[in-house]
């Protein structure tokens, strides 16, 4: 799906205070950063929300797909509320409760929230019947143990639903700006960060508990007029770099100008505008219940697959054609 930016309305402005956190050298991402950029991003997201409404959308969307209603439910990375826009007058979730990194998202939501880390999440055990999630997991230093403790905070049968980007998000820009560090200062730095796979996505899932783990992926391309234009936006969204090893002096301009250069030339529309990949990772998973279906025992099923499909079974340690 490609579909063009556009910029809705002005959002209000908070001016939060925050107290600085050194940073783990053996840590992934900055979430002290991570922080100071959420509450800017806040003071004028409606104009950059674009993607994340796109991501909750499609991840209600899924929610559909689930034929029962849920009580008490979490928004784990709320931003400006676009999953309960997205819930809109739906009776599938009675209450929604919110959780951000930042307090200018927080003080904007429009129902009960809290300021939450969702590296040590705040509540007790068992709680929610319901926890969703769009473009915030992603920046998450431990994300198995991150996804062990949203098992914990959910009722036996509940649901987790998570939308996230992947590790194919942004390779265009990943590729200029390689190309463009290399040419212009002779070495590189980490330009664009990490994310997960999905060939991992559904086994981090099982690893931190869930029953029936399920992940799939989508990608959604966005047209910017160039590639700096792309960069203005990231930055705006608080999704700019947040990899603890970056290069923290400002970027060469000569670099970003021979970027936005090379991206142009390799990924230039027939319209002249460039395309952005934003992989999006869909995660599914249920808290463990006995009413769940059971995978079958080894040598319980009472057909075998070699009559199913009208062939010979071999035995371990039978060769065929002997």
């Amino acid at each position: 799906m490609r579909w063009q930016k556009g910029n809705p309305y002005p959002a209000p402005r908070f001016r939060p205070t925050y107290q600085s956190v050194t940073t783990d050298p053996l840590l992934v991402f900055d979430r002290a950063t991570l922080r100071r950029r959420r509450e800017r991003a806040a003071r004028r997201w409606d104009d950059h929300a674009f993607l994340k409404r796109e991501i909750a959308t499609r991840l209600v969307e899924r929610l559909d797909d689930v034929r029962r209603g849920f009580g008490l439910a979490l928004d784990l990375g709320c931003h400006g509320d676009e999953i309960a826009r997205a819930l809109g007058d739906r009776a599938t979730v009675q209450t929604l409760v919110r959780a951000d990194l930042g307090l200018g998202f927080a003080r904007a939501a429009r129902g009960p929230t809290v300021v939450a880390d969702e590296e040590a999440l705040p509540f007790a055990p068992r709680v929610f019947e319901l926890v969703l999630s769009a473009m915030d997991l992603h920046w998450v230093n431990d994300l198995p143990g991150t996804l062990i403790q949203i098992a914990r905070l959910l009722k036996p049968d509940g649901l987790f639903l998570a939308a996230m980007l992947g590790g194919g998000t942004l390779w265009q820009l990943r590729q200029a700006l390689v190309a463009a560090e290399s040419e212009v200062e002779s070495g590189l730095s980490p330009r664009v960060s990490p994310f997960a796979d999905l060939r991992d996505a559904a086994g981090l899932l099982q690893r931190a508990g869930f029953a029936m783990p399920v992940a799939d992926s989508e990608t959604i391309e966005v047209e910017y007029p160039n590639a700096l234009a792309l960069m203005r936006d990231l930055g705006a969204m608080g999704e700019s770099n947040l990899v603890a090893e970056r290069r923290r002096s400002f970027s060469r301009r000569a670099t970003l100008l021979r970027a936005a250069e090379i991206y142009g030339e390799r990924f230039a529309l027939p319209s002249g505008r460039v395309a952005a990949s934003f992989e999006v990772l869909f995660l599914h998973g249920w808290a463990p219940h006995q009413s769940q279906p059971k995978a079958l025992r080894p040598g319980s099923a009472a057909h075998r697959l070699a009559e199913a499909l009208g062939t010979t079974e071999i035995s371990t340690g039978e060769k065929a054609g002997r």
